[in-house]
Formats: structure tokens, sequence, C-alpha cells
């Protein structure tokens, strides 16, 4: 029986965690063989989804609890882009040569790396390996997973006290299960606030990932500004790298933005739009990749599905802006709805 804990975040800030990423591209890989006597030690290594580092989101949280690790415990990492058009296989083909070069643990971000871990997890029994945002059987596997909906819910609670057209948009970058969660958290929290008064439009850029939903800003770009026209003054867009588009839209016809996964009111690539960006959905993805380095440093592996919820600061609600505070009622409806949602007196839908 495999086991389900809720794991507290350990030593890395929601809010905190986006700053220590970098905005710049590229891969950073340790070009050393299997261990071999040479006295270097080989710890975390991260295979980045699409979009890659640089996307102000997803993919720099993950390399922010790498760097943590990696000044911690001062030993080799590595992080690996992904390709454009990959295949399962090329996934596959990732993770194994990290395995074989010895590092541990390694890390999938994203659950497009869900069959390639499977099928490798299996082969290398001795290495830890994590998936983010995905569930994948395997005693020597853990899933990192989040509550967004939870956050969602909140960025919900604070579009509707924001906006002054009644008429707020979400944008999702690809129409799966796991951006779902995001729609149904954010449409619940707009509704309970206003009582059904607020309209929600809802939009995704693609049917897959292969298409671009999460690495176009282009995309983002294009579905805001017709939400926009469609009156919209507040967006909030779970998009990855196509989100920024999204933001620069906003900004630019003056509504606001609600960001996603880090705080990106503070990322510098998207400092000329900050002014525009409201609040963004937390989800501690840095602190979820440090904590499972940090158990195999500790030689206790994590093992299992991880949770991470509002209960145990694993998503939440930035504040960064200050024009945040000053929206009559907003941080109070918040507030209120991060504490029915812990005592369970709010359900927060995932569908």
């Amino acid at each position: 029986m495999r086991r389900t804990s809720k794991l507290a975040r350990v030593a890395v800030g929601v809010a905190s965690i986006a700053l220590a990423a970098t905005a710049c591209g590229g891969t950073s890989s340790d070009s050393g063989s299997d261990s071999d006597g040479s006295g270097d030690t080989k710890g975390l290594a991260i295979a980045y989804d699409i979009g890659g580092k640089g996307d102000q989101s997803f993919n720099d949280a993950a390399y922010a609890g790498l760097q943590k690790a990696q000044k911690e415990f001062k030993y080799k990492t590595a992080d690996i882009e992904p390709t454009e058009g990959e295949t399962d296989a090329d996934k596959e083909q990732r993770l194994a040569s990290l395995a074989k070069q010895g590092y541990n643990p390694v890390i999938g971000v994203g659950f497009a790396y869900g069959p390639a871990m499977e099928a490798v997890a299996k082969k290398y029994p001795d290495t830890t390996f994590g998936i983010v945002d995905s569930v994948v059987e395997g005693d020597n596997v853990t899933s990192l997973v989040f509550a967004e909906e939870q956050a969602s819910y909140l960025a919900g609670v604070a579009a509707a006290k924001a906006t002054k057209t009644n008429t707020v948009g979400f944008i999702g970058g690809v129409d799966i299960p796991l951006i779902h969660k995001f729609e149904a958290g954010y449409k619940q929290g707009v509704q309970d606030t206003s009582g059904g008064k607020v309209k929600v439009l809802s939009q995704y850029l693609t049917q897959t990932a292969e298409e671009g939903g999460f690495s176009s800003p282009d995309k983002g770009k294009a579905a805001a500004e017709g939400q926009i026209e469609k009156n919209a003054d507040v967006l909030y867009q779970a998009a990855g790298l196509s989100g920024q588009g999204v933001i620069e839209a906003a900004a630019k016809a003056k509504v606001w933005a609600i960001g996603v996964d880090s705080d990106q009111y503070d990322q510098a690539a998207l400092a000329s739009y900050k002014g525009y960006i409201l609040t963004s959905a937390l989800k501690d993805v840095g602190g979820a990749v440090y904590a499972l380095a940090k158990s195999v440093e500790d030689d206790k592996p994590l093992t299992g599905t991880q949770t991470f919820d509002l209960k145990v600061n694993g998503v939440g609600l930035s504040e960064s802006n200050p024009e945040f505070a000053k929206i009559a009622g907003l941080s109070e409806a918040v507030a209120k709805a991060k504490e029915g949602i812990i005592d369970g007196s709010i359900k927060v839908k995932t569908e």
C-alpha cells in the first residue's frame, strides 16, 4: 500500500521562491559519467516541462528549488530543457541518462513525464524519482501534487472584488484535467464572492500541449485581447509561458492580470507590466522539489503521493502588489475564504 501524506513546506517560501529563479533559458548540466571515484557528488537533477527555464512561472519555480538544494548540499546538479515536438521516448531517454550519470533524485517537471517516468523508474530502482503534477506508481517514485483549485478559488475571490465591469476572464493553456482544476476553483471563488453577479469568460488556447498552449505568448496575448474586448477587466491565466502574453495584453489595456505558480509581480522579466499584476495564485513547486532533494540527502527518501495544499502553505495567493491592499474588502475576503477552505467549510471544486 503506497503512503499518502500531506507534506509541510520545508524551508522554501512560496512567495520568495520565484525571486531565486533566473529569467534566462538554456541548459545547465554536469557532463560527467557514473560515479567513477572522482569524488564528485551528484544530487538533484530536473527535466523541464514545455516552456523551459525562463517561463517566469512553473519551470522557474522548480529551478529555484534546485538552486536552493545546490547551495545547501554543495553538490552537482543538472537541469535539462525539453525539445520541440519530443516524444515519450525522448523524455524516457533524458530521465534515464540523468539516472545513469548518478544524479539522485531525478525529477520530471510536469505531468507529461508520467509514462516515461513509470518506465525509467523500474530500470533504476536505486534512484529516487519525482514527478510534479502527476501521480506515478512505483516504490522509488514520489508524486508531488498540488491543490491548484484552492489557490485559484482565492484568485477568484480577488477578481470578484477587483472587477468594475462585473466581467472577468480565465485563460487556460491546454484543455486538460489539470488546468480544469484552475478554472473550476477560480469560477467558484468568483461566483461565491459575487453571489453570481460577475460573469466569467473562459478560454483554452489549445487542445494539446504540442500545439503550443503552454509555450506561445502570442496565443495568450490574442486570447486576452479578445476577452478584454468583451469587457473583462480581470484576467487569470494558467498557461505557462503563454501567460506572459496575457499579462502584456492586460497591462496595455490597463486592466488587471492575475499571475500563476510563481509571484509574477516580482519577476524581473515582467517588471514593465507589474503595476497591472494584481496578485498571483501561488504553487510551491520549488518547495516540493527542494523537499524531495532534502529527503534523499537525509537518506530518508519520500515516497508515494505528497500533497501540497493551503493547510501546509503549499499553495496560496500573493499580496506583493501594494494595490492589492487598497481594494475595498479584498484582503478580508481572501483571508476569510482561506480560513473556510482550511477548516473544510468551503469545499472547492476540481472540475
